[in-house]
């Protein structure tokens, strides 16, 4: 039985999905649930499993192809379930007329790659009527290419006229003869002494063509003899091959200069959501500095202990605590605004996301219940989330239900930037570079580690003195770490 397989939602209201990559291929064995793909939604990359054991018999999406929801990616062959397909057909269609027809459909089933399928349409060709080269008569594009422009194999033209083979004559290579010389195509012939008649000659030199280069199975007192019609296919074929050339270097061109990357998947989500975000909350952003010099000594102290657990120890999850005691006192930042019911949802949880690039983009691994979880603990699901973000790894649940986001901008040497809130959060708060900077402390310039602060809130939802006072709390936690034991 022939097992149609059709792309099937992958994630909550997903109606599109680019094939990554294929897991397996036509004729690989398979069994239920074994991965057969790697979709990537609007969402994220994830594994599509066989419904059936069975055989890989057609993979109907490239690598790289966007295909919708519903439609059939694969088609594999189940044993032992023919019988009843042909039941169900019989049963479904009594009417002998379409039961042949149908007969008849199966038996010239085309089997074609997506690629060949959709240059066919593109070409206005009927795929069915082609000629498939390859295994088990698999169509491919040059096939299509081939039945387009009529180049299928003709049957040998034998008919040459006795008035002209009674002309003809043997002609030696002269290349002097070809003032303008030709590229010679691959299937071109390559003779020393080709025999036709002096009208062929001729129409040989009028389009430039070396006639001991045209292809010909023909001979005459056994040696090779070309006719007109020879000639005239071998120049259409060398037109088109230059015509082709040309296309392609003006194609090549502008790509040594430029690159186009399709714009889809997950850039794009992350680009819509950006833009919602933008043009949704207007957006204010609050800029300060922190002096984090016992931060920064608490860490490297706490460090080593953290290594001993198998722990990496990061800035991250102080300051994820610092927010969350920030949170408590202004619930405003953590809070969401439904504009269906004009209803402010202040949120009594505290999951934090951490904004990380990714080769795909920027993703947001989210930590629940900071508020419930010790700094080792933080560090630990963080990095796993971290990793398993840069992996590709990272599923759906793992990065929704943030109440509020943090976005360490200063990892790759920045000091203040304008955060753009994950939507539909309130707030999000970007982190610069600790660097070493200047502070007066007892009345004496001293250097001291700072790290600069970038808050930006929605501001149809949060006043700027609210985000100033936000801002100082958790400033007041970073300047002395030791009131994190505290929360």
């Amino acid at each position: 039985m022939v097992r149609e397989f059709k792309l099937p939602d992958v994630g909550e209201g997903v109606a599109e999905g680019e094939i990554v990559s294929w897991l397996v291929e036509a004729g690989d064995p398979v069994e239920e649930d074994q991965p057969v793909a790697e979709v990537e939604t609007d969402k994220a990359v994830v594994d599509v499993p066989s419904p059936v054991n069975g055989t890989v018999a057609e993979l109907r999406a490239e690598e790289g192809e966007v295909v919708p929801v519903g439609d059939v990616i694969i088609v594999f062959t189940v044993e032992g379930e023919e019988q009843q397909q042909k039941s169900d057909t019989e049963s479904e269609d009594s009417d002998p007329t379409d039961s042949a027809e149908t007969d008849t459909d199966t038996s010239s089933r085309v089997f074609a790659a997506p690629s060949a399928r959709r240059l066919a349409r593109e070409l206005g060709v009927d795929i069915s009527a082609v000629d498939g080269s390859g295994p088990g008569g698999r169509i491919s594009g040059s096939d299509v290419r081939a039945h387009a422009e009529g180049s299928d194999p003709e049957p040998a033209n034998n008919t040459a006229e006795p008035s002209e083979a009674t002309d003809v004559e043997p002609v030696t290579e002269d290349v002097s003869d070809t003032t303008t010389p030709r590229s010679v195509p691959s299937s071109s012939a390559d003779r020393e002494q080709t025999l036709a008649a002096p009208a062929t000659r001729k129409l040989a030199k009028e389009h430039e063509i070396d006639i001991n280069t045209v292809p010909t199975d023909e001979e005459h007192d056994g040696q090779p003899f070309v006719t007109p019609e020879q000639v005239r296919s071998f120049a259409e074929t060398q037109q088109a091959a230059q015509q082709a050339d040309a296309r392609a270097m003006q194609t090549a061109g502008p790509s040594e200069r430029e690159e186009r990357i399709p714009y889809r998947g997950i850039r794009r989500t992350i680009g819509k959501q950006m833009e919602r975000s933008k043009y949704t909350a207007p957006h204010v952003t609050h800029h300060d500095e922190v002096d984090v010099t016992e931060l920064v000594e608490t860490r490297s102290d706490l460090k080593q202990v953290a290594e001993e657990q198998g722990v990496s120890l990061t800035y991250m999850p102080f300051v994820m605590k610092a927010v969350v005691a920030g949170l408590k006192e202004f619930p405003y930042l953590n809070s969401s605004l439904d504009e269906t019911s004009d209803e402010i949802i202040l949120k009594n949880y505290y999951n934090i996301g951490v904004g990380v690039a990714t080769d795909a983009g920027l993703m947001v691994p989210v930590v629940d219940d900071v508020d419930r979880k010790g700094l080792l603990q933080i560090a630990s699901e963080m990095n796993e989330r971290v990793l398993k973000a840069r992996e590709r790894s990272i599923t759906r649940e793992e990065m929704q239900g943030g109440t509020f986001t943090i976005t360490n901008f200063g990892a790759v040497g920045g000091e203040y930037a304008t955060p753009i809130i994950n939507y539909p959060e309130t707030a999000i708060l970007g982190l610069g570079e600790i660097k070493e900077k200047p502070r007066v402390v007892d009345g004496e310039v001293v250097p001291r580690k700072v790290m600069t602060l970038s808050l930006s809130i929605d501001h149809r939802v949060i006043d700027g003195a609210i985000a100033g006072q936000f801002a100082n709390t958790v400033k007041r936690y970073l300047n002395n770490p030791s009131l994190l034991l505290l929360e």
